[in-house]
């Protein structure tokens, strides 16, 4: 036993728990933990320009890779009301951060002291545990639950508060024989796997749902070699995208409302059973379950009880980790295919693959307009980027656009912020995929917005040297909002372009209202402007040669058309496709007002 600070027993469980990297913004109710980090030098920091960006970051650096937990800091007050919307967005993709604040002194709680507020009752909607620790004595073990929290069930972040007189304290801990606890994750029975085997033989043309639960589960090998065995093809969710590769023979292409293929609807709607496996049936994806049940029947493997039935009844659930479940498929698909059990579905797989061909289901990418059609800029990231490309997105019609038309190969190669969507995500998430990958090819994607929203973190990547590419595709609009608002036939607060008073750095900007080139360098990276298709390649090789060179962050901004209609629809058999809207030359409320009428 060893008589130590509190603030010091938290950072030795940090290392024991495997934790290298943190990132926040440090204040005064918090500097005793910094006190400590600074101590040690054992987990680095990223200093964060905002404490939602650190949250974020955090998000990132969880993302990027299996067993990774992110570390957010930050001081009392603000700090933790800031770090609300990071704990919304990883606990709705289930993904595990760990957010610590510093609080005003225990005898100053409830009195309205300067930034103290109670910011464990305001977390615990969005956490799997927020908590204040009141006793010196209980901070190395509330670290401890934490983790084990975290990395149990269902993933999801945590928030730790830290009153100031507590992490001064003096306490007896024995960092030597501590071990962290061991993880809970429930595994199916290998009767449930039989029973779900012999649903899915009794079927015509069943599907496979693969869920972001299979990536966090670090089993996209698994799905793979499960679907090849019993021969089913594939629809990820746009969370799971990429535990089969877009170039797979039984990947069937996404189904959904927007982020999603015409193939992959229409394959969707010729099946007859869906296997969901680490998936929750998101409405983005589902639509109604009227439309989206109709006709077939259901198997949803999930790792949380609560979620089995949560969106529809299934015909059979199975609570379990998707790796756990996988493995367990494997096992019994192998025996049953060995033993002449398995039906051969190669004609449905080959109907399937058949769809992704038929052009009638393929949208038009290869567009010359000037200014830019967004198509025909995806249709240029894929063949300049190729297939190790990582990318970084969050929401809007640059977000839904990419993906109808990139393509991913792999796990953890579509770093998507999905149920919670906030803007700014991108810049901060792909600041902490780089922090915790130095090698990794990352390219983020946001439209202006988006962009403009946590601006300030491209700082980050310049200080700490962190590069990336950032694809900016600017409309001058809220893209997705002026969509919606055609229901409403307005154009209205949505619009963000305006004359820029001081010279753009490139004359084409006029009108485009913020000049990105400039704001970008002048938080010490580099950045790009692009009007044409052929002006794509050679700005990316000159991004990758400037990235080697300084090690900043690489802004390529490309200009497009102001008003383009993304597919999308109110049901997976009703996705209106508004590709060929000729709005070029059109004022916006004009060209918005032509498009409802198409």
């Amino acid at each position: 036993m060893a008589k130590m600070k509190a603030a010091l027993a938290a950072v030795l469980v940090m290392e024991k728990e495997g934790v290298t990297q943190a990132f926040g913004v440090p204040g005064a109710a918090i500097n005793p933990l910094y006190a400590q980090l600074r101590e040690r030098q054992t987990i680095a920091h990223v200093l964060a320009r905002h404490v939602e960006g650190a949250s974020h970051m955090a998000e990132g650096y969880t993302r990027a890779k299996a067993g990774n937990i992110g570390v957010c800091i930050g001081t009392s007050g603000p700090a933790g009301t800031d770090m609300i919307t990071g704990l919304y967005s990883a606990g709705a993709d289930s993904i595990p951060i760990l957010c610590i604040t510093g609080q005003a002194p225990r005898a100053r709680l409830h009195k309205e002291d300067f930034q103290a507020v109670d910011i464990a009752s305001i977390a615990k909607p969005v956490t799997k545990w927020a908590t204040t620790v009141l006793e010196p004595a209980q901070v190395p073990r509330a670290f401890q639950q934490a983790f084990h929290l975290m990395r149990s069930g269902r993933p999801g972040p945590v928030l730790i508060d830290l009153p100031f007189d507590v992490m001064m304290a003096e306490i007896e801990f024995d960092i030597d024989t501590y071990e962290p606890l061991a993880v809970y994750k429930p595994t199916a029975s290998r009767k449930q796997i039989d029973k779900a085997l012999e649903m899915l033989n009794a079927s015509e043309r069943p599907l496979i749902v693969a869920g972001g639960g299979i990536i966090n589960a670090d089993a996209s090998d698994l799905l793979v070699e499960f679907a090849e065995i019993a021969g089913i093809p594939v629809i990820p969710t746009l969370m799971g995208w990429g535990t089969i590769p877009d170039d797979h023979p039984l990947m069937a292409g996404m189904c959904g409302l927007q982020t999603s293929h015409r193939y992959g609807n229409a394959t969707m709607l010729a099946s007859d059973f869906v296997l969901g496996i680490g998936n929750r049936w998101a409405n983005r994806h589902t639509g109604s379950p009227e439309v989206y049940c109709k006709g077939r029947k259901f198997i949803h493997v999930d790792i949380e009880p609560t979620q089995i039935g949560r969106v529809f009844a299934p015909d059979y659930g199975i609570v379990s980790d998707a790796k756990a479940a996988l493995t367990l498929f494997v096992e019994a698909a192998r025996e049953w295919k060995a033993a002449g059990k398995l039906r051969d579905r190669s004609d449905w797989a080959a109907e399937c693959q058949g769809r992704k061909r038929d052009v009638k289901y393929l949208r038009k990418t290869n567009y010359d307009s000037v200014p830019m059609k967004p198509q025909r800029v995806y249709q240029c990231m894929n063949n300049a980027f190729g297939k190790d490309v990582t990318y970084v997105s969050t929401i809007g019609l640059s977000q839904i656009a990419g993906a109808q038309f990139l393509h991913i190969y792999g796990p953890r190669r579509w770093i998507n912020c999905g149920q919670a969507g906030p803007l700014g995500w991108t810049v901060p998430a792909a600041l902490g995929v780089r922090a915790a990958d130095p090698t990794r090819k990352i390219v983020a994607l946001s439209g202006d917005y988006d962009f403009q929203f946590m601006l300030e973190e491209l700082a980050v990547g310049a200080q700490f040297k962190l590069p990336y590419i950032h694809m900016v595709v600017n409309n001058s609009y809220l893209g997705l909002i002026r969509q919606s608002q055609r229901g409403f036939g307005m154009d209205y607060c949505v619009q963000l372009a305006f004359d820029n008073i001081n010279t753009p750095s490139d004359e084409a900007a006029h009108g485009y209202g913020v000049d990105h080139i400039k704001v970008v360098e002048g938080l010490g990276c580099k950045a790009i402007r692009v009007q044409r298709q052929e002006e794509i390649a050679p700005a990316i090789r000159q991004a990758e040669a400037w990235m080697e060179q300084f090690q900043v962050p690489v802004v390529i901004e490309v200009l497009l058309e102001q008003v383009t209609n993304i597919a999308m629809g109110t049901e997976i058999d009703n996705v209106m496709e508004f590709e060929d809207l000729a709005a070029d030359k059109a004022d916006a409320p004009t060209a918005i007002a032509a498009s409802m009428l198409d």
